[in-house]
């Protein structure tokens, strides 16, 4: 079970009434106030423990007087309930003697019966320092209660001088430090120039060692219908200047190497040709046509993701035998010519294809065009667009996420989108998947307000006070005011 503490420093005013009518052996009052210095009160178990020190130096008592100090538990929210402590009983010289005396007797007026925790003369003008320990059962109700101390005091012959009860701890435990944490946003600078490209893939069919594009040959109509609509979307998007095309063109392993490579060459030209003479592209647009040949690299990625029995026989092959034309021989060899067949018939064909890029400028977007944007092609923003989207929406709002998500997406790598997408995890309780983003711009310096938000909010105190110290020492404002809070929580035992 926790222990929950509290320190209090605070003064025990005690009203001293005097009686109207005293014996001729009664003194007069003299007055005087105890004071209270530390309080500490602690659940241990299933006991309520209660220390302080009680300071009676500047109390005077009449010789026949009498002060009862008892501290009471009372609920602050049920009158009903509430827990009397051990009292303290002060007398005066003669007083004293009195109350021991009738706690050997055990006379009907045993002030035995009271259970104090101590019985004590007091002796004026003198230093008098009473340590109070007390325990007793911890009930429920005890978490929302308050210590309150009742003062009686009173003179021989019962003559009671008057009594108050003072609150001496409002809360015996205090409401839970809950800390208030700035979680950092970074703006990302804007970019001068949008520059963006898009990466597309083209495979036809072409008659045995030709090159020209028939559109009605086998299935290439659909593949050309997916070319042109690539090119008329972004020939008509008025947001973008197109700057460059580049083409490379593929082969399939079989046939002579040299040779696959002019003809993936002839077939990148005859793309190029059909761009100029379709889209009106112009050649001095296209940045490169180059032919790349037989494309080993994609056979062995394809095979890799294959369940095919020879796979590792394969790609040994593809590794190990140089030159390339004395590869397709070894494949040949495998399983009796099966795997060489399957390879060329369902592996091969994606080989021969077109890959071509197309590069372009975009322009830059007002905030209420970007909100927009963001909705349909959130590529065409730049990391400050997103962010200036973002910002126009509530932190605790869905739109205000989205937008930080997508900027992560799109922008993978920016140790700035990761910082921010993980700042509004961090704001939406999601902490893991915040730690999971930090963690990976650890070295950022611009990260480790963040990162020592995340590992207070997981509970790691220890890791959290480094980042956040770290921060500081860096100059950060934002991890100063956070280490404050850190300490606050941890000093009052509530994080």
């Amino acid at each position: 079970m926790s222990t929950k503490n509290t320190y209090l420093s605070l003064l025990i005013t005690s009203m001293l009434l005097i009686c109207g009518a005293l014996t001729a052996t009664a003194q007069t009052t003299q007055g005087g106030e105890p004071l209270a210095g530390e309080i500490l009160v602690n659940r241990q178990g299933e006991q309520l423990v209660v220390n302080m020190e009680i300071d009676a130096t500047q109390l005077d008592l009449g010789r026949n007087e009498m002060v009862t100090l008892t501290p009471l538990i009372l609920s602050n929210s049920d009158q009903e309930l509430r827990a009397a402590l051990q009292p303290v009983i002060l007398g005066g010289s003669i007083r004293n003697k009195v109350l021991h005396r009738q706690m050997a007797l055990q006379s009907r007026d045993n002030v035995g019966t009271l259970n104090p925790f101590a019985v004590i003369e007091r002796e004026n003008n003198t230093p008098q320092v009473i340590r109070y320990h007390t325990t007793l059962p911890y009930e429920p109700w005890m978490e929302d209660a308050s210590l309150v101390l009742h003062n009686g005091r009173s003179a021989c012959a019962g003559c009671d001088l008057g009594n108050e009860a003072m609150t001496l701890l409002a809360q015996i435990f205090p409401e839970a430090y809950v800390p208030v944490w700035s979680i950092t946003y970074l703006e990302p600078e804007p970019e001068e120039v949008k520059a963006r490209s898009e990466q597309h893939s083209a495979s036809f069919n072409y008659p045995l060692d030709q090159y020209a594009l028939l559109r009605q040959y086998k299935n290439n109509e659909p593949e050309f219908d997916r070319v042109d609509k690539v090119i008329r979307e972004v020939q008509a998007n008025k947001d973008l200047t197109i700057t460059e095309f580049v083409i490379e063109g593929f082969a399939s392993p079989e046939g002579g190497f040299e040779y696959n490579r002019l003809l993936s060459e002839r077939r990148a030209n005859s793309f190029a040709e059909y761009l100029r003479t379709k889209h009106q592209v112009e050649r001095s647009s296209i940045k490169s046509v180059k032919g790349i040949g037989e494309d080993w690299n994609g056979l062995r990625q394809a095979v890799e993701k294959s369940n095919l029995a020879d796979k590792q026989a394969i790609i040994r092959i593809i590794d190990q035998v140089t030159p390339p034309d004395a590869r397709d021989a070894e494949l040949r060899k495998l399983s009796g010519g099966n795997s060489y067949r399957t390879l060329a018939n369902n592996f091969y064909p994606p080989l021969r294809r077109t890959d071509y890029k197309i590069a372009y400028n975009v322009r830059a977007f007002s905030v209420e065009e970007a909100k927009e944007q963001i909705k349909s092609n959130p590529r065409l923003l730049s990391l400050n667009e997103m962010y200036l989207v973002a910002r126009e929406y509530p932190t605790e709002s869905p739109e205000f996420k989205e937008a930080f998500d997508i900027a992560a997406r799109l922008y993978p790598t920016d140790p700035i989108a990761q910082i921010n997408t993980a700042a509004s995890d961090l704001e939406g309780g999601n902490t893991g998947a915040a730690l999971e983003r930090l963690e990976k711009v650890k070295d950022d310096p611009r990260a480790w307000n963040n990162l020592g938000v995340a590992y207070a909010k997981a509970g790691d105190l220890t890791t959290a006070a480094e980042y956040l110290k770290k921060a500081a020492n860096n100059s950060d404002p934002i991890a100063v005011a956070n280490l404050e809070e850190l300490n606050k929580a941890t000093e009052s035992n509530q994080l």
